[in-house]
């Protein structure tokens, strides 16, 4: 994701590239929901950089969503990092305030480290 300076952007491009593959079709093909992801360097509200995660479509794009997605998620970079590489406990985080969720609580809870490709190296 061009132009960004944070590291979740990073993830969200290898997960870009995920998607392209046999396994990123299958989990397209097993989610079938849509992710707003609103990413703050530091603070939630601040700054935020908007991306979407179509595992409709099998995409990720920068900038918010044309409708309504399943669930928007609103986080900082280095919470989102945790939560996606599984060394956040998703609820846990949603119970401190270091998640904001909008949208089907269903949905966002299919949001879960298993969907992100294991990065190589970050």
């Amino acid at each position: 994701m061009d132009g960004s300076s944070l590291k979740s952007a990073q993830l969200l491009e290898l997960m870009r590239q995920h998607l392209a593959t046999d396994a990123g079709k299958e989990l397209t093909k097993k989610v079938g929901l849509v992710y707003q992801l609103n990413v703050a360097p530091k603070k939630i509200g601040l700054d935020e950089e908007i991306f979407v995660v179509d595992l409709k479509k099998g995409e990720v794009t920068k900038g918010p969503y044309q409708g309504k997605p399943d669930a928007t998620f609103s986080f900082t970079d280095n919470d989102f990092l945790g939560i996606a590489t599984g060394k956040t406990n998703p609820q846990i985080a949603f119970i401190r305030g270091a998640i904001k969720i909008k949208g089907s609580i269903s949905a966002a809870q299919k949001f879960t480290p298993d969907i992100f490709p294991k990065p190589a190296k970050l």
